[in-house]
């Protein structure tokens, strides 16, 4: 009997960061789980480019490539981590196709292979608080989650100690501590702001939350700090579900990981619950049906999104747990734009002795807790770094031989940036559709999606900007630029809503434990399920939800309830 005829306990759809989360947690308690991957299996010694140089590359690494490359990746090329050794961890636009208002666009950056985003992800990792759980109790404004921070806790510190975060702990009501490896060290230029901000506007400045190994754990090694870590990581040493939690579920003998499998829809039997889920071979184009007591989407926000519209039947006309009519609605990402960079005079002649730390600084959100800002609702957070140059300032040095070296390594200027990142507000406006007029290769109706930041966003941008100045400011930077220009929607690769939690089934898709309240065999474990968008990066969030749900999961199906 194939893997698609046998009936398994679940079906999960998505082996990124989430997906590879719950096959690991549902194997070791007993499941049998099949996971649906959209994309082919990687070879790390041939797709990862880590250490690699631009001189092996044909176009240095500095573009796509072949300009047949660059013609078929015309939005993936705007993500700051797709060039030409990267490029093919990144989808075909061409085959991937999705429609926008020409005034309201959207830039959906992805990639489809085993691991999905967790190869390429910038392993920030922050949690939330009740200021980010409760904020409508906070401000007035959209709805709480249905789980609090106390709640929530306990499977944050279950997901951080199996993928291991370095970090420093804060003490911070805005941004709670969490189970750390060794911190990372900052640059001196990093010190001074540190100092700098603390002093002038009681600021914190911490090094960055992330999810890369300070110490060896679970069988991978500590970093070793090679850099580029968006080019994939052989050691295993950041987390990725394939250096970690898929290893982990294989182990069990009760995964089975299907690749090249595109989900379409999920199927329902008479009585309304999921029966299978149908996919079409990536390389065949052929329709193929698997089956599960359980399905799991952890696809990403709009993926998931995606196949629940796109699962239609006569007991569900709108897309399978839509009865509340807000499917595909509340898109939000991170609002992005605002920030300042400049040069550190006082750090002439220093050396940078850190290397090449695959990590940066944050500033937490100081905006709107106990004080009210009058232009905008919800915070924002920093990150950024401070660093010697590399070495494109050396085209502006004349000369050759040992002396130009030594005028290139004496002129390398300290430079320190920080960029803002700020929450979206919820608003019934922003949202995606199917969008039946076109489909993608494998045939599938792809998705209109509808998006934009408001004012409260361009208010937000502009005091990113302010404030970012004025920090600097404050540290001694010179030749200060300062960044106002708001972002579009999507390149903050953070997208989340769409399905979002609630209490009440009329507002809301899913139940806090993520599972959907039409179809209590249906569970959304990515993205998709958050009520509001926070200004921390996601992932450990989900991870923390999904470690919450697959308990329950468990629960639910031993006693028969699913």
């Amino acid at each position: 009997m194939s893997a698609q005829d046998q009936q398994h306990d679940v079906v999960i759809v998505g082996s990124g960061a989430t997906g590879g989360w719950a096959a690991k947690q549902l194997t070791e308690a007993g499941l049998t789980v099949a996971v649906l991957e959209a994309g082919r299996k990687l070879d790390p010694e041939v797709d990862y480019t880590e250490h690699k140089r631009p001189f092996d590359m044909p176009f240095r690494g500095r573009r796509l490539g072949t300009e047949e490359r660059q013609a078929r990746q015309p939005v993936q090329s705007l993500c700051y981590q797709c060039d030409e050794y990267t490029n093919h961890l990144f989808i075909d636009d061409t085959e991937h196709p999705y429609t926008t208002p020409s005034d309201r666009p959207f830039h959906w950056i992805r990639g489809r292979h085993v691991g999905g985003r967790s190869i390429m992800w910038a392993r920030q990792t922050y949690r939330l608080s009740d200021y980010d759980l409760k904020p409508a109790s906070h401000d007035g404004f959209g709805i709480d989650w249905p789980v609090d921070y106390a709640t929530l806790a306990p499977y944050y510190d279950i997901a951080e100690r199996y993928i291991g975060v370095s970090g420093q702990a804060e003490g911070l009501p805005q941004l709670p501590d969490g189970q750390f490896l060794p911190p990372m060290a900052l640059t001196c230029g990093e010190e001074i702001l540190k100092r700098a901000i603390d002093d002038a506007f009681g600021r914190t400045l911490t090094i960055g939350r992330c999810a890369i190994l300070t110490e060896d754990l679970n069988g991978r090694p500590k970093c070793h700090y090679c850099g580029p870590c968006s080019r994939g990581c052989r050691t295993g040493s950041y987390y990725s579900s394939v250096s970690s939690s898929l290893p982990a579920a294989e182990a069990t003998g009760r995964l089975t990981l299907i690749p090249n499998a595109v989900a379409s829809h999920v199927e329902v039997d008479d009585g309304g619950k999921c029966r299978s889920v149908y996919y079409v071979d990536r390389i065949s184009r052929t329709q193929r049906e698997i089956f599960g007591k359980v399905v799991i989407l952890c696809a990403s926000t709009l993926e998931s999104t995606r196949i629940m519209l796109n699962s239609t039947s006569t007991r569900y006309p709108t897309g399978i747990g839509n009865s509340s009519g807000v499917l595909g609605h509340y898109l939000m990402d991170h609002v992005t734009g605002g920030g300042a960079s400049g040069v550190l005079p006082v750090l002439k002649d220093v050396p940078d002795t850190r290397g090449k730390r695959p990590n940066g600084i944050y500033i937490p959100r100081f905006r709107n807790l106990e004080d009210r800002h009058p232009d905008f609702l919800r915070g924002y957070g920093y990150q950024g770094s401070a660093n010697l140059v590399k070495w494109g300032h050396a085209i502006n040095i004349a000369g050759f031989g040992a002396e130009f070296k030594q005028q290139v390594r004496e002129s390398r200027p300290w430079t320190i940036s920080i960029g803002g990142f700020g929450e979206h507000l919820p608003r019934y406006e922003n949202f995606c559709e199917l969008d039946k007029t076109h489909v993608d290769a494998w045939g599938i109706p792809v998705l209109h999606i509808s998006a934009a930041y408001g004012e409260n966003g361009e208010r937000m941008v502009a005091d990113m900007a302010d404030a970012a100045e004025e920090m600097l400011r404050a540290a001694g930077v010179e030749d200060i630029e300062v960044r106002r220009d708001i972002s579009i929607p999507g390149l903050a690769i953070h997208e989340v809503g769409t399905a979002r939690m609630g209490l009440d089934p009329a507002t809301s898709v899913l139940n806090g434990y993520e599972q959907a309240h039409d179809v209590k065999n249906l569970f959304v474990m990515d993205g998709s399920g958050y009520p509001s968008s926070a200004c921390q990066n996601p992932t450990i969030t989900f991870m923390a939800l999904a470690t919450r749900a697959c308990e329950f999961l468990v629960e639910e199906f031993r006693a028969s309830r699913l």
